[in-house]
């Protein structure tokens, strides 16, 4: 049985990345994870941070990742995410940092967006409710 797997990355215009792999590692919603080729099918929501993985020639390679998804089904790993930008340790720390910012922007305008709703939803009730 074969000691690699593919290693997709997958961004929402192009294709980040493709190459045989030995080990993927990173952080889903639910803590970290090691996939190896022998590993069972996984699936996972990832978290911004910085993965890695070690190329087939044996080097660790590191990426920083924004809010995604992983599949792994036999010898095959496909990361689904908006952004990626491989690097050095210390750069990734920085930019995994800038989208932890950016997402917590995101996050405050859903929930302004969804608090604007509610108050519409509650005005027009008591307009209604007032007829």
């Amino acid at each position: 049985m074969s000691s690699e797997m593919t290693l997709k990355i997958l961004l929402p215009t192009s294709k980040f990345l493709d190459e045989k792999v030995e080990k993927v590692k990173g952080e889903g919603l639910e803590g970290e994870f090691c996939l190896k080729p022998r590993h069972i099918d996984y699936a996972t929501a990832l978290l911004p941070g910085i993965f890695s993985y070690v190329s087939h020639t044996g080097k660790e390679q590191y990426i920083a990742l924004d809010q995604g998804i992983l599949v792994k089904q036999g010898h095959k790993v496909v990361m689904i995410t908006r952004r990626a930008i491989a690097g050095e340790l210390g750069q990734l720390n920085t930019e995994v940092e800038k989208m932890l910012m950016e997402r917590d922007e995101r996050e405050k305008q859903n929930r302004s967006a969804v608090a604007m709703l509610e108050i519409g939803f509650i005005k027009r009730f008591l307009e209604f409710s007032h007829r």
